[in-house]
């Protein structure tokens, strides 16, 4: 095995067991061994030998062909042994109910899975709660609920926990579930997407009003614009990558075992629909191994599905469930989900641009073959060992065909199994060919690249050390003077236009049991024409669901290459610094109480003629540290306020800041002091507080902002390709419905 520095980093910090101390205790090697060990002890309960079969599932991996799902690498054959990557837990429409599934979500979480739910059958905000004769609050407060308590979870030990939350289009509380993260840092732990039906769908196309319905009472609330909806989605999309959409219809018309039940929500990233407390394993074959001197090595491939599919289903057995109610309907379906990862650099080893008719041939060629060995694979183990419990109603005893599994096939993400096997993400194309790393332990830099990039450039003796710094200014070919047909393959995700984008995610789903879970990268210029461009061809491709996302679209990001030539130009400085306004001898305004985690915040904000003139902050009967934090706060809104800085920036400066105490302000979560200063700046603005009635000389409150000229400010802005990571300060990049960071191997996802 041959492993890159950033995969090595990778395994140590997130992979590699360690010892009481925190030190690294085992090798990649070993880690490996311990892994098709343990998956191949199942084979002992069917009497077979375990050892030629962890020999097999050790060489797949070792030669980076076939990966699984993270916490199959990181809990294989340890204490915790919890080894699916994907669950959904179901919602019900009571007290008991919403709190055992937050139990439920705990529990997964803390072993290692992530959770998809759907709220659709919480009663609507303001409906009747017959116990105490009150008014419900809707899904939406429940899911802030969700979010805070994963806030507090680390998954395994290792990291965050990451969510889906769905809401059916024809919900009445649509509207402010499509708006719930319009605002930066709301439900950060949540992906959301909006289950729309067919019928909603063609009401879109036509025009027309659909009806709302009362989950509670199954009846009709009031008829709304379709159109109207659609346009909220599409403009939540635009703004910040979310909602997506999740095509329900499509997904139930796929559901092998719908006399079980039906499919109403799906993992995080939204590649595995799953039945109520259905979880599924999955593992990732990387198909740049199998392009061989300019051809694919079809044989090759069908032996390592083969195994894989033995591998998944082995898991199945020797997997430790969280909750028993997992155990048991993941046994009784015995879903698996095979998927592929190094796609684009298949495709330039190749030669064929993602962004051709070719690439879409050979994308069905490749999927139909893995499912049809898949299935085969399916078969022979169902010979060897039965069927799945739930076969007997489902669609494959209707076709007559014995399966050891309801599915085999999932495109999911392969964030950071891509790192160890080094081959680009899922079936995205990449992000940059080449860009510069930041050392945070050092302090130096030096370049990234692909390494079937390098390998070409090398092998037709076109590489220099000049021209990747060249390319790693922007991540692309396309300006320096390398031939036209390097330029047309080596094409990055941004270069791709969203149509093609679209027709790889449907020329994939149509031969993939499960769903696809990829990005739909647009330009910071797109437009929301363009975001419902791709929606639509979405659904008329048949696709399971949709997630875009805008660069440069969420305030996360950062720079990571070069700039346009007039982003480059320095701002100017003022002919003389602009100084504040002096404080005025009369101001008049109102002190309001925000709880928040460390107490309760009392803010005061002071208006003179001409605005805000000043905002004080203190934390409760705080002395010390806290007393002088939030004085500084105030202190600083204060000057910037009377110095004409747009309040609106103020309060996106201070807003989603978070410290580790985190409260609930009348449901509303505060992260930090600094969060509750904004929120409570952001109201003021918004009227929501009782207006104050002016009657000293003359007085009257000014509501209204004089927006400063941002031109130079904005001219310093950069174009952006990922977010921050947290962890390591390098990019993130946003694909398969999640941000992952290549260099240190941190994930929000799966």
């Amino acid at each position: 095995m041959i492993l890159s520095k950033t995969a090595e980093t990778v395994l140590r910090k997130r992979y590699l067991l360690k010892g009481e101390n925190g030190e690294v205790v085992e090798t990649p090697k070993q880690m490996f061994l311990r892994v098709a060990n343990a998956i191949a002890s199942a084979e002992e309960k069917y009497g077979n030998d375990p050892k030629p079969w962890a020999k097999k599932f050790f060489e797949i991996m070792w030669n980076q062909e076939f990966m699984p799902n993270s916490p199959t690498l990181m809990n294989a054959g340890t204490p915790l042994g919890q080894l699916s990557a994907c669950f959904v837990i179901p919602v019900e429409d009571s007290i008991d109910g919403i709190f055992k599934a937050l139990w439920d979500m705990a529990k997964v979480q803390k072993s290692g899975g992530g959770t998809g739910f759907s709220f659709s059958r919480i009663r609507p905000k303001g409906d009747i709660v017959k116990s105490t004769m009150g008014v419900a609050s809707g899904p939406v407060s429940f899911m802030k609920i969700f979010d805070s308590a994963t806030e507090q979870i680390k998954q395994g030990g290792k990291r965050r926990g990451a969510n889906m939350g769905i809401l059916r289009c024809d919900h009445p509380d649509i509207e402010e579930f499509i708006k719930a993260k319009w605002e930066e840092g709301s439900l950060r732990n949540f992906n959301i997407s909006v289950a729309v039906t067919d019928k909603f769908m063609e009401a879109v196309k036509k025009n027309e009003d659909y009806e709302l319905i009362n989950p509670r009472t199954k009846e009709v609330v009031r008829k709304v614009s379709a159109r109207k909806i659609f346009n909220l989605i599409v403009e939540g999309a635009w703004r910040n990558g979310e909602p997506g959409l999740v095509f329900i219809d499509e997904i139930n018309r796929h559901n092998p075992t719908p006399h079980v039940g039906e499919i109403e929500s799906t993992n995080p990233c939204g590649e595995q629909p799953l039945l109520p407390y259905e979880s599924c394993n999955l593992g990732s074959i990387n198909l740049a191994k199998f392009v061989k001197n300019g051809d694919f090595d079809w044989e090759k491939l069908k032996e390592v599905v083969q195994i894989a599919v033995r591998f998944l289903d082995d898991v199945i057995d020797v997997n430790g469930y969280p909750i028993p109610e997992i155990e048991e309907m993941t046994k009784a379906n015995r879903k698996i989900g095979l998927g592929v990862m190094g796609w684009a650099d298949a495709l330039f080893l190749l030669g064929i641009p993602y962004d051709s008719e070719e690439a879409l041939r050979m994308a069905e060629r490749v999927m139909k073959l893995i499912r049809e060995e898949s299935h085969k694979a399916s078969q022979v183990l169902a010979e060897e060992r039965g069927v799945f419990p739930n076969w007997k109603g489902s669609v494959w005893e209707k076709l007559g065909i014995k399966m050891r599994n309801a599915t085999t096939t999932t495109i999911a993400p392969t964030g950071t199994i891509s790192i160890i096997a080094n081959c680009s993400s899922g079936i995205e194309p990449v992000f940059a060919l080449a860009y510069k790393r930041a050392n945070v332990l050092d302090g130096e830099e030096f370049f990234e690249i692909n390494p079937v990039f390098e390998r070409v450039l090398r092998e037709k003796g076109l590489y220099s050390e000049d021209l990747i710094a060249k390319v790693a200014e922007t991540g692309s070919v396309q300006s320096t003077e390398l031939p036209i047909d390097i330029k047309r393959v080596f094409k990055i995700a941004l270069e791709i236009a969203p149509e093609w984008h679209v027709r790889m995610q449907a020329s994939f789903q149509k031969y993939t049991d499960n769903a696809v879970s990829k990005t739909i990268n647009l330009p910071n210029s797109a437009t929301r024409a363009d975001v419902e461009k791709a929606f639509m061809l979405a659904y008329e491709l048949k696709c399971k669901g949709i997630t875009v996302y805008r660069d440069g679209s969420r305030e996360e990001q950062v720079l990571m290459i070069k700039k346009t030539e007039k982003e480059k130009e320095k701002p100017r400085r003022p002919a003389k610094f602009i100084e504040p306004r002096p404080r005025p001898k009369v101001t008049f305004g109102r002190t309001i109480e925000t709880k928040t985690g460390c107490g309760s915040l009392y803010v005061t904000i002071n208006e003179d003629s001409d605005g805000i003139a000043e905002v004080f902050v203190q934390l409760g009967k705080s002395g010390g540290c806290a007393a002088s934090q939030t004085e500084a706060i105030g202190r600083l809104l204060s000057i910037a306020l009377r110095s004409w800085v747009n309040p609106e920036v103020l309060i996106k400066q201070l807003k989603g800041i978070r410290c580790p105490s985190i409260g609930f302000d009348s449901g509303e979560m505060i992260t930090s002091c600094a969060d509750g200063v904004a929120k409570v700046l952001e109201k003021w603005l918004k009227g929501e507080y009782k207006k104050i009635k002016f009657e000293v000389e003359g007085i009257k409150p000014l509501t209204e902002f004089t927006e400063k000229e941002e031109g130079a400010e904005k001219e310093e802005k950069t174009k952006m390709i990922g977010g921050v990571c947290p962890e390591c300060g390098n990019v993130l990049e946003y694909g398969e419905g999640c941000a992952t960071c290549k260099f240190c191997g941190f994930t929000k996802c799966i």
